[in-house]
């Protein structure tokens, strides 16, 4: 079986070797991230290069997307490393303090005074210590310990219910702008965005580098909820960022709101990644928990494209092993899925004509045996489109763009093919048959519904479909 739902990795100190990355390829990776609150510009130049080079080697479709770190609301450093707060005690969070100890600690985000006030709850390190503001004075928050434990070295800062104002975009975010766009990045995730401004900021920084990377808004924010619609509208796609999330709102909200966010972004034929200790224990384990094989799996029951390893495959023990355990949970929940078509086409418009051609495919593929739908496409638009609605049947997706190839990656149901461009569409047609035949994607005699254009090369001239037997042009 060929698993539908995309796997996308992070490479760190675990993974950025050639032997390693390439059994990740081969276990089931499709997309790579670099996430960029970690390493040096060079470090993110030299892997991204590496995976070119592999990917073109394997002859596989590989995305890159680079990951921006977005503002550090964090504590700042302890002269000891960590103190041990306690219950009831006061401790003060100070942007004027170069060096914490156990009375207080400074800031990495020096506007924080600004955004708090008398009984405003802070949550720090995820959660895990929870801080009642008492008074606010200057630059000193004066806070009382209401959940305990160890405070070690620039942990997170979270404000219960969301409120502060760092801008989603800093200036180390739009250097590493320039640095995705040199490396040839096909994605540019967003941290923490709260409007369609942050995003419309990025994109345009993003032309401006000379880069084409599509724009995915990691939902992390209690705001980016309440400006979910617009969010979703302004950009490529969603990243369900389950960590920062689940503190501003808390954890028992963050289910619904995944389901939620990943049917309203298919709705809108954007792109999601569900993301966050999908298999966290495997960090340090060969196995999964139960509980995340189920995490996973009902992602994949969503309807997500993506789903994402973090620290598992960047620092984890097991990289390669843990890659191949999401991607059996993927095959096993999608042998499940239950394809309505018909339930999501009531009440649908379509403006364009290349869009109604590809639901009209869909259309024909659940009502015919049909073996493939087959898009011969410039942009991947058309094979979007059919891969927003769950037909059971795979999306081979053929262009002579390596940027498309690459980014359709990330499209779940869909099988990215290069293909070399020619003079007409029926030269192209041709040209796309032998390549499925000759791949084993399908055999003669087999139905395929094909989506092209009369004018090759043009983008969004999708307007034609066609219904063939296999082989029956040879």
């Amino acid at each position: 079986m060929t698993r539908r739902t995309k796997i996308v990795a992070t490479l760190g100190p675990a993974s950025s070797d050639p032997a390693t990355l390439e059994r990740l390829l081969q276990a089931g990776v499709n997309v790579v991230r670099l996430n960029f609150s970690h390493g040096s510009a060079q470090d993110h130049i030299d892997r991204a290069a590496l995976v070119r080079v592999t990917a073109e080697r394997l002859g596989m479709p590989v995305a890159i997307m680079v990951d921006l770190q977005g503002p550090k609301i964090r504590v700042g450093k302890f002269a000891n490393g960590k103190t041990t707060l306690t219950n009831g005690q006061p401790f003060i969070l100070d942007a004027d303090c170069e060096l914490g100890d156990d009375q207080r600690v400074g800031l990495d985000y020096k506007e924080l005074p600004n955004d708090v006030a008398s009984g405003v709850v802070l949550l720090l390190d995820d959660g895990r210590i929870v801080l009642t503001v008492e008074k606010v004075l200057g630059n000193q928050i004066h806070t009382r310990v209401k959940v305990g434990g160890v405070l070690s070295n620039n942990k997170g800062i979270n404000r219960q219910g969301g409120g502060l104002t760092a801008p989603a975009l800093t200036g180390k975010d739009i250097d590493d702008i320039k640095t995705a766009a040199q490396l040839e990045a096909d994605y540019v995730a967003v941290s923490f965005p709260k409007s369609s401004a942050d995003l419309y900021m990025a994109r345009t920084l993003v032309h401006a580098a000379g880069s084409q990377a599509r724009i995915i808004a990691k939902i992390e924010r209690c705001e980016a909820i309440a400006n979910l619609d617009d969010l979703i509208d302004s950009a490529d796609g969603i990243m369900v960022a389950r960590g920062d999330l689940a503190v501003e709102v808390g954890d028992a909200a963050v289910p619904a709101l995944q389901k939620r966010m990943i049917r309203l972004a298919r709705e809108r034929n954007k792109l999601t990644i569900t993301a966050t200790q999908m298999m966290e224990s495997m960090i340090s384990s060969p196995v999964p928990t139960r509980a995340e094989v189920s995490d996973v799996a009902n992602a994949v029951l969503d309807g997500t494209d993506a789903v994402m390893l973090s620290a598992e495959t960047a620092a984890g023990q097991y990289p390669v092993e843990t890659v191949e355990s999401m991607s059996r949970v993927c095959l096993e929940a999608e042998t499940s899925s239950d394809y309505q078509l018909e339930r999501a086409f009531l009440n649908r418009e379509f403006s364009r004509v290349d869009q109604s051609i590809a639901m009209a495919a869909l259309f024909t593929a659940n009502h015919l045996p049909v073996r493939a739908l087959v898009a011969l496409t410039q942009t991947g638009s058309t094979a979007l489109w059919m891969s927003r609605v769950n037909c059971g049947v795979p999306i081979y997706a053929l262009t002579p763009e390596v940027g498309t190839y690459r980014r359709l990656a990330l499209y779940r149901d869909v099988f990215p093919m290069l293909l070399p461009t020619a003079a007409d569409s029926k030269k192209l047609l041709a040209a796309a048959e032998r390549k499925l035949i000759d791949q084993g994607r399908v055999e003669l005699g087999d139905i395929l519904v094909v989506t092209v254009g009369d004018s090759v090369g043009l983008m969004g001239s999708t307007n034609t479909l066609k219904i063939i037997k296999a082989g029956e042009g040879r």
